[in-house]
This record gives C-alpha cells, structure tokens and sequence, in this order.
C-alpha cells in the first residue's frame, strides 16, 4: 500500500494481457463533475509509465480517449477505460462521467469495477449525486477509497475536507473514514497560500517529498512528528477496531506498539473488504515533473489494498430456459461468462464493445453467443445470436493496443461484435447463458424528433438503433397515438449528446418538435345521432340511415358497441357495417382529433334500399350519427393522469410538494423511507411533467429521484381543453 516503506518506481505502462486474476485490479473512479477524475486518471498514467510528461501516448493523443462532443462540452460524456502496468499489476482505471444525465455510464463502470475511488474536490466539497452512489456501493460492498484534489486551490483545506468525507460517507462509523497521510506544505507564497509538496506517511512515519517533480523519501523532522501523533493514534485505532485479529485491540490498550507490518496488512484486508475506507491525497504533475502527488501512494492502494476480481462474488448466471446455473467465481478454465459494458462506433472498424469477463477466457476469432436481455426497452425484440469475435485490443488514447485473449477478471475492447449492445451477455456457442442485469435508472425526459428532410429519413432509423444501442439510459419509443418518434433522455445534457451523435456520427439531421401526450375525447352526457348517407346518381346509388345513442361509461370501458334494432330495419348483414363506421370515427375523435373512449353506442333504427344500400354507406353513415351525437352534448377532453412517486431528502420535500400541486397534482401520501429521505406519492397530468427530470434535479440539488407510471384518463379542465382544441384545429 502507499504507506509501504519502498515505493516501486513505475514499471513500462503498456498494459498487455493478464497471465492470473490475482494480477489484475479494476478501479472505476466517481466523483461530481469536475471533481479532478479525469485528470487523476492521467497522473496515474504519467506515473505509471503510460504516457509521456505532456501527457500523451506515442501518437500524440491524450490517455483519456475524449470525443468530440467531450472537447465541445469540456466534461466527460461517456467510460472511458485506461489500463496501466504497475508493480506487476495490471490496473483497468475506468473513468466516469460525474455529470447526472451520464449515470448510466457511471453504473457501467460500476459493474466492470471491483473497488471505486471516490474523487472528492477540496474546493467543492461532496455533493448529493455522490453520496448517492456511495450509498449504491455499500448496499453491495463495494470496497472504496477516497481522494481529495485540488489541493492547490488557496481555500483548500485537507483537514476539513476530511472531516466533511467522515460526515458524508461514514455515517455508520466515522471512524472507518481516515487518512492515512497527512500533507506537507511548503513555504507560504505571497498570497499567504502554502502549497502541499509532499506527504507524511501516518502508519510509517515516513517523509514523501514531490517537490522536485519526483518522489523522494526521508525522515520527517523533529518538529513534524508531534503535528501527527493525534491522527497517527486514531488512524491505528480505526485499523485495529477492524482487524480481524481480536487480540490485537487489548494489546494495543495495554501499551504493546504494534508491528507497522501487521497494522498495514490489516488495513489492507479492512479496505478490500469494504470495512474501512482511506482518504488520501493527489494532484497532478507540475510542467516537467515524472510524478504527480500522491499518485505513487494511491496506485499502491490499488494494487495493496484493493480486491482482485477473484475476491468479487459470481455473478447470477442463469440458462436460457431460467435456470440458474452455478458458475465458480473468476474462473479462467470455467465457462464463458462475460459481459457488454459498453457501446461505441468506429468509424473505421464499426461496432466496438467493451467487455468484462467474469468466467472463463476470451479469445480472437472465436464464435461466442450472445443474448441481449435486461437492460430495459431497447426498441427491438431481445436477441439470441452466433457471433464471431473479432480482434482484441486495450485501449491507449486513440490507439487500440493487440491482445492475444482476456481471462477472467480482466477487460478488453471486442471489435465487430454487430449484434451485442450495452448489457449483453457473450458465452460459449455450445453453453448459451445469461447473467443478471444491472439496474439502470429511467430514462423520463421525452425528446421528440423527426427527420428534417427525406435523406435524413431514410437513415433516421439506422442512426436511432445504433444510439440506443450503445446506450441503454436512452429509450426509443414510435408513439402510435401521436405519431411522434420520441427518444426517452435523463436530462438535457444527454438529449445534447444524442442529437449531436445523430449529427455527426451518424449523419443525420432531425428536427426537435414539441412533444405530445396522448389525449383522449368522451361523451359528458348521453347524446343522440342521425347518420343519413343517400346518394344518387347513375347506376347503382348510396343509401344508408342509421340512428344511435352515444352514453357516456366508466373510465377503462373503451368503446361498446350494442345492436337493439328491431323489425329489421337495419338488415342484419350492415349492422357490422355500422360498427366498424363508429369504431372507425371514434378512432379519428369528433371534436379535436383525438380517439374518443369509455362510451356505449347503441344503434336503434335505420332504414335500408333494397339496391342502393351497401357496406360502404352504412359505414359512413355510422360515422355521420357519431358525429352528429357529439354536437348535441358537451365533450370532455381526456388528459392522462401518472402515479408519481418522488424520493427527496427530508430538507426538499416542503418544496417538492408545493412544486407538484403547482402543477395541478395531487399528493395522495408521504412515507419515511430511511437515510433522511421521503418517499412522496402524488398524481399529476403527463402534460405537467414533461420537463419534471429537469426540474426536479434543480429543485432538489440533483438528490431526488422519481418515477412515473400511467393511471388513468381523466377530464382535463376546461380553459386547457379549449386551447388544445385550438391547437389541434389550427394544426
């Protein structure tokens, strides 16, 4: 670990294949955007060995592969994965985007992950979005650490921002949140800010001086060991309480000075089982420097401290008859389990997906099934198909490095992989199996689109299969009611994303246009109708009359259609006639377009000709009655009614309410659900809740989440209904 008294000096950075799983760490690294991560990841990459001191790999890119949209939107939009070789080790450090829209990447990085890293800006403190995800991490013990950065900036403090990380993160034991080095500044600077140069090594008292670009160990002075005698006492204290040796707390109370060897191995084995939870120090390299601060340290957590993915649990592996299928944890020689964690296009090698084998071993050229289920709507039917696998690469900037296979444990690039999507399971041809997929949030912010002229048409719907398939945040619906194609997005930001991947990775350009709910038409009171189609001219004429009565009935009924003609005046054979032309009227709506529901039709009387009357015309004439009924009686406009329910802190919940009646809503209960949080149930129109992800994210400082499921159709009040008449007339 960091505090180990000989710091390895970096070995060659570039990662190849993976011999064992013991020698592989998987790391996924979560902070709020901004947060430093993704320039963490590349003072790890400089200090490893990875990259060169601008930065870079050998054809100029930087190590964290940006796209373009990511240099447009200065933030990460997407995973990124960046192996490095260290000490023996390789390390996957998988960067995740810290904004909220871009979670599904953050829980895909979780799934490939063993350990998190949680980057923690000293400037900005933790947010509601991160302590929620440390929360996703303990509910499944997920072992962590914590780095604090921009330690530069002049109103850093280490101390409080420590502080803050035990109140936010070791709610259950604030103890089991410490550092394990404390900082050491240099001279005081003209703005009376003192820079950190270097690091005291709690456990060791060792001395790590960065200040000359590389590390350097030495003895701390005689002034500098009482400054740590508080922490170093409690930090012991927090290892002990943990250690799985029982004997070891007496002895340390009864003065025993316990061996620094043994308080390190305990702390490992607390870290990699998820019980205690370092907070360390990083920044990255000055111009010219080899290492960046602290960086040294925390890649020997990683490697020291942190689990191998032998350690992590079997995933539920099941047949494709749902049967569960008992598969040994990381094994090379076991079945082939592994696992779609990502979706790109190249646009020179088509379809790119990473990987994370959890049994087994993955190899070039091979032909592997695939089973696409789980991860919610994608658009398309879930698939079972062969595929051959194409070649196997780890990522390096823009470069894609050869790799000979990837055992278990490990992660690889897959190239031309047409079928498999985000979530997908690839095993062995002859022993099909699936695993269990992870939870991905909704996506609740509707997005409708259409093609801005006929070339983009015609390739909209190879552009939209492709997006959804490397994202599966992002939901395709075909709204059969509206006739809209609407894309289902978690924020703004990720609506962005998608029309610019539409745009420039895919070609096509489409127009965003207001979204539409489905509304609905019925009967307020019982009306009735005269449908009269008589037409003569030469030959054969028209002659339909029918007579009806339209009642209103519950909501849910549909449309009833009942026959009470008597004496034959209709015959027989044009009664279905007359119901599929009110069907079919009421399918088009008889005020505003809308389909007209929850209505009992009943034809009374008519009149036929023995020549001239038909199918056709008692069709139109049913529909002529319908029409006739709805100017006889009021028409309600029908607007559909969603059950939310919004999970707040405590703090928003006044608001959250007042917010929802604001939108004619109606809370119908509150619920404590744990960890100082609300559960709040309310009813409210679709029509109110178009832009609710985005405001609610305002509202509650990106804490609350919510979803909403349809209820019910239900009378939208008057002055809203005559001005979406208008709308729709004018239309």
């Amino acid at each position: 670990m960091g505090d180990k008294a000989n710091a390895h000096p970096g070995a060659a950075g570039r990662a190849t294949a993976a011999d064992h799983p013991a020698s592989v760490r998987n790391v996924v690294l979560v902070g709020h955007s901004g947060s430093g991560k993704t320039t963490l990841v590349e003072a790890l990459a400089l200090t490893a060995g990875a990259v060169n001191r601008a930065g870079r790999v050998e054809d100029g890119t930087a190590v964290s592969d940006y796209d373009e949209i990511e240099h447009r939107q200065q933030r990460s939009v997407q995973l990124s994965l960046v192996p490095v070789d260290w000490d023996g080790y390789k390390i996957n450090i998988i960067d995740t985007p810290g904004y909220a829209d871009f979670v599904g990447e953050l829980r895909a990085g979780l799934r490939a992950a063993d350990a998190a890293l949680f980057v923690v800006s000293a400037s900005d403190g933790v947010d509601g979005s991160t302590r929620m995800v440390w929360e996703e991490c303990a509910a499944v013990g997920m072992p962590r650490a914590i780095v604090i950065t921009h330690l530069e900036s002049a109103r850093a403090d280490f101390d409080d921002m420590t502080r803050i990380c035990a109140e936010a993160f070791g709610a259950d034991d604030p103890d089991a949140v410490l550092p394990l080095y404390l900082p050491l500044h240099g001279a005081e600077g003209p703005d009376g800010h003192a820079p950190v140069t270097g690091l005291i090594g709690l456990l060791t008292q060792r001395l790590f001086d960065y200040s000359s670009g590389e590390r350097k160990e030495a003895e701390p002075g005689p002034e500098q060991l009482p400054l740590i005698e508080e922490a170093r006492n409690r930090l012991i204290e927090g290892i002990i309480a943990e250690s799985e040796d029982e004997t070891l707390m007496d002895r340390y109370l009864g003065g025993e000075q316990i061996d620094v060897k043994t308080l390190v191995q305990d702390l490992e084995r607390a870290v990699a089982r998820g019980a205690f939870f370092p907070v360390l120090a990083a920044a990255p390299a000055a111009e010219g420097a080899r290492q960046g601060l602290g960086t040294v340290e925390l890649l020997e957590l990683v490697t020291g401290g942190f689990p191998t993915p032998l350690e992590r649990p079997a995933p539920t592996v099941t047949t494709p008859e749902g049967q569960e299928r008992e598969v040994k944890a990381c094994d090379p020689n076991g079945p082939l389990v592994a696992e779609v964690v990502k979706t790109a296009s190249d646009p020179y090698v088509g379809r790119v997906s990473l990987v994370r084998v959890f049994s087994g071993t993955l190899r070039p050229d091979e032909t592997v099934h695939v089973s696409g289920h789980g991860l919610g709507d994608r658009g398309h039917e879930d698939h079972d198909v062969d595929e051959r696998v194409g070649a196997l690469s780890a990522p390096f900037g823009k470069q894609q490095r050869s790799l000979t296979h990837c055992i278990a444990g490990d992660l690889a690039c897959v190239a031309k992989l047409n079928r498999a999507e985000t979530g997908d399971t690839l095993s062995a041809k002859d022993d099909p199996l699936l695993m269990e997929p992870w939870q991905m949030p909704d996506p609740l912010l509707p997005l409708a689109i259409q093609a801005h002229s006929k070339a983009d048409e015609d390739k909209l719907s190879q552009g939209l299969g492709r997006l959804v398939a490397e994202d599966p945040t992002m939901r395709l619906e075909q709204n059969q009611n509206t006739h809209q194609v609407v894309l289902w997005c978690l924020g703004e930001a990720h609506a962005d994303v998608a029309l610019e991947r539409l745009r420039n990775r895919y070609g096509v350009q489409v127009d965003v246009v207001p979204h539409k709910v489905s509304l609905r038409e019925t009967f307020a009171d019982k009306a009735a109708g005269r449908g009269r189609h008589v037409k003569q001219s030469g030959g054969h004429g028209q002659y339909a009359i029918c007579e009806i009565e339209v009642e209103p009935l519950p909501n849910g009924s549909g449309i009833e259609f009942v026959d009470k003609v008597v004496g034959g005046a209709v015959p027989r054979q044009f009664i279905p006639s007359v119901e599929k032309g009110v069907r079919a009227q009421a399918a088009k709506g008889v005020v505003a377009g809308y389909p007209l529901i929850d209505v009992r039709i009943t034809l009374l009387d008519g009149k036929a000709h023995s020549v001239d009357s038909s199918d056709a015309a008692f069709q139109t004439a049913g529909a002529l009655a319908l029409r006739e009924a709805a100017t006889d009686t009021r028409i309600h406009l029908l607007e559909p009614v969603a059950e939310v329910t919004v999970l707040v802190g405590d703090e928003y919940v006044g608001a959250v309410m007042s917010d929802l009646s604001g939108r004619r809503g109606r809370v119908v209960g509150t619920e404590q659900a744990g960890g100082g949080r609300t559960l709040v149930r309310a009813e409210v129109p679709e029509i109110e809740i178009g832009r609710y992800a985005v405001d609610l994210r305002s509202l509650s400082h990106g804490t609350a989440r919510f979803n909403r499921t349809y209820a019910r159709h239900e009378p939208m009040p008057s002055q809203i209904a005559e001005r979406m008449r208008e709308q729709a007339q004018n239309a």
